[in-house]
């Protein structure tokens, strides 16, 4: 343990960790402490290794701003936005506390953003703690290791760096987080999208075991790769820089160089559709690596076999994940049979699931077919079979729907993925997400009330307010206008996955 003490410095409120003091600043009645690093930079002979110790510092370090975040892809303009704040201090954390000091023991929650495994940082103002800690929590947000950084697979380098990163965030909220007002023995983990994804593998992991005690999954996505299509795709971006997928060579190209190869492979993915599978037809090349080692076994099979049994989860997705894609891509409105047809052939489980499908909802046009086995493919059956798994072994689950519509853009965008995450935080009129909420917060506001509640009174005793899941019953809330509790809505989808196994995606050889 670091001995972390706090000490009131005016309007600045000052704490003194292990590696150093820090200054924050106080906004809005709350204690906010921006970019201290919890490792050391991860350049130079550090690059591509796992995350060591942060080296201890003099006096007092101004936090009052964020940490760079480490290179990202250029999705959404995340990488113009990156190069705003240049450094090598990516791997840096941000608390939100209503009540600094050793003797406030509040209930921690840890955020794990999302962004596909290839971008995200946390210092987005959608992510900003002001709004939720006023409910009586202590909020840690931070940075870890994304895209080729993260999780190429590069020989002589430790898999999953970026998983890695995560626990050593774990290990520094541990040892420092009773000084900033929190309780470590109350540490709840969430996140959404690859952040959600990232607490399934954690939850399988031994590296993470006793680091969280409750956590929150919203919409993980199903995919983790073979060390073989891992490798497979870093070999074909180390190609980009006519370089071999080796610490050696790849040192030799900057992070802003290697982020960039990363975008060349994204940019012409569809090519690797005959090695890369349904990775490439959905344009993901980054995932989680089920090594044998940093991660043993799929989350799934982890959780089946009983991993989480002592860790209390919430589990769930929203009603149409795949909305956004659409919108996003261009094709919202105009997919054709031809589309359809492909989606279904495959991503549908099984030799006869896009007959299934078709069967399963006889009213449902092309648009409505690709939609909803693209979201069940790769965020809303892998989140209802981790909470199946979870509660097969013996473990406390409770599952969610949102299917509240966003009001933005005439509400073309459905309950759609990622709008839970303006909702979790309160952040209504910020950040990229507020497009989905529109200019008129006040049904938006209704439920990010009710969402706020759940997540933070299950952060503080572990009951959100509604019944764990089980297999009989499959009770499962529906965050809308009118919260209900109800059967688990999606049963065709459930009834056509029902002996879909989530493992890891393999290379295609030949």
């Amino acid at each position: 343990m670091s001995g972390a003490t706090s000490t009131p410095s005016g309007t600045q409120p000052e704490v003194r960790l292990a590696a150093g003091a820090v200054r924050g600043s106080r906004e809005a009645g709350v204690a906010v402490f921006r970019g201290i690093p919890f490792a050391d930079q991860p350049v130079g002979r550090l690059r591509f290794a796992a995350p060591q110790p942060v080296q201890p510092w003099d006096g007092v370090r101004e936090a009052v701003a964020y940490g760079p975040p480490p290179p990202q892809a250029g999705f959404f303009g995340m990488d113009a936005l990156a190069e705003q704040t240049p450094g090598a201090d990516w791997l840096t954390v941000n608390v939100f506390t209503p009540e600094p000091g050793p003797a406030a023991g509040l209930p921690v929650m840890v955020w794990f953003q999302g962004g596909a495994y290839a971008f995200g940082m946390s210092g987005l103002p959608e992510y900003d703690g002001g709004r939720l800690v006023r409910d009586g929590v202590v909020l840690v947000t931070f940075n870890y290791r994304v895209g080729l950084e993260g999780f190429a697979q590069i020989e002589g380098a430790p898999a999953n760096r970026g998983l890695l990163d995560q626990v050593a965030a774990l290990e520094w909220v541990r040892n420092n987080i009773r000084a900033f007002g929190g309780d470590p023995d109350r540490v709840t983990v969430f996140g959404q999208s690859a952040g959600g994804g990232s607490i399934a593998c954690l939850l399988a992991m031994p590296r993470a075991a006793g680091l969280f005690h409750r956590a929150i999954v919203q919409s993980a996505p199903g995919t983790v790769f073979t060390p073989a299509l891992a490798a497979d795709i870093a070999t074909v971006a180390a190609a980009e820089l006519v370089l071999r997928p080796t610490i050696a060579d790849l040192s030799t190209a900057t992070p802003a160089q290697f982020a960039a190869a990363g975008d060349a492979v994204m940019a012409k993915i569809g090519d690797w559709t005959h090695r890369w599978g349904q990775a490439a037809h959905r344009q993901i090349p980054f995932s989680p690596v089920v090594d044998g080692d940093v991660l043993p076994t799929s989350p799934w099979q982890a959780v089946a076999a009983g991993s989480a049994r002592g860790i209390d989860l919430i589990v769930g997705h929203t009603r149409d994940e795949q909305r956004l894609f659409n919108v996003v891509e261009g094709i919202f409105g105009l997919v054709t049979e031809d589309q359809a047809a492909t989606a279904l052939a495959t991503f549908a489980p099984g030799p006869d699931g896009a007959d299934r499908y078709r069967t399963s909802f006889p009213a449902a046009g092309p648009e409505e077919l690709h939609e909803i086995v693209n979201s069940d493919w790769l965020f809303r059956m892998p989140s209802f079979h981790l909470a199946q798994a979870q509660a097969g072994a013996g473990g406390r689950v409770h599952l969610f729907e949102l299917t509240w519509t966003a009001t933005g853009m005439d509400g073309i965008f459905g309950a759609c993925h990622g709008l839970d995450v303006p909702l979790v935080f309160g952040n209504l009129d910020r950040g990229q997400p507020a497009a989905l909420i529109g200019e008129d917060p006040t049904a938006a506001a209704t439920v990010s009330a009710q969402l706020r509640a759940a997540w933070t009174a299950f952060a503080t005793h572990g009951d959100p307010g509604w019944p764990a899941y089980d297999s009989e019953l499959r009770l499962t809330q529906l965050f809308d206008t009118e919260p209900t509790i109800t059967a688990y809505p999606e049963e065709a989808s459930r009834l056509i996955w029902q002996h879909h196994t989530f493992a890891a995606l393999p290379l295609i050889e030949g």
